[in-house]
């Protein structure tokens, strides 16, 4: 890229590095910025500046929040805090979220376990899912962790450190996505859809 200058070529590779962004998606974004009015431009650049100054974890369940306290989740009379679903990325929350019929707690772990990636129990937020078990009060750990070989990893491991404190852990179901075809379906899909079956 030596037909661009510097400052431009250093823009387009820090664009590159954002996930699911090609090199000529990160181009584009780099010519649009360019291409904004200065002011606008620098709101941009103080908008990233200032997500990466506030936003921290949340002391409760390491979901993503701004300020001291407990994210809104955490700290609404509204939500059932015996129940805690545990999610991989503070994105997965915002999934749940959607359907609008989860009315427990979270907790992030951001991440899951992955040897291939070098990453271990001692990377993610499991110690502090523990210690709210522990504190007393939860009934039910529901496991929403990806249905891959890591998600699936990550469920199982922790549902072996939970088993002593006589909580009852679950897995999301899944299966046959909703408007698919059967045919279409591959035989993992349709073992967990049997599995997962229910009474009508």
């Amino acid at each position: 890229m030596e037909y661009f200058p510097p400052a431009l070529e250093n823009l387009v590779e820090h664009f590159a590095k954002l996930p699911g962004i090609g090199m000529k998606t990160a181009q584009r974004l780099a010519f649009h910025v360019l291409s904004l009015p200065p002011e606008e431009a620098e709101a941009f650049a103080q908008a990233i500046s200032q997500a990466k100054q506030d936003i921290h974890c949340c002391p409760v369940c390491q979901n993503f929040t701004q300020g001291d306290g407990p994210c809104s989740i955490c700290a609404s009379p509204r939500r059932d805090p015996s129940t805690i679903c545990v999610v991989a990325d503070p994105k997965d929350v915002v999934a749940m979220e959607r359907s609008r019929e989860y009315q427990g707690l979270y907790h992030v772990l951001h991440g899951v376990i992955s040897p291939m990636n070098h990453v271990g129990p001692d990377d993610l937020h499991i110690k502090s899912l523990l210690e709210r078990v522990a504190a007393g009060g939860v009934g039910e750990v529901i496991m929403a962790t990806n249905p891959d070989t890591e998600g699936e990893a990550t469920a199982m491991y922790l549902s072996r450190l939970l088993k002593p404190f006589q909580v009852k852990v679950t897995r999301l179901a899944y299966g046959i996505p909703v408007g698919s075809h059967l045919e279409y379906a591959d035989d993992a899909t349709l073992m967990r859809a049997l599995e997962g079956r229910r009474e009508m």
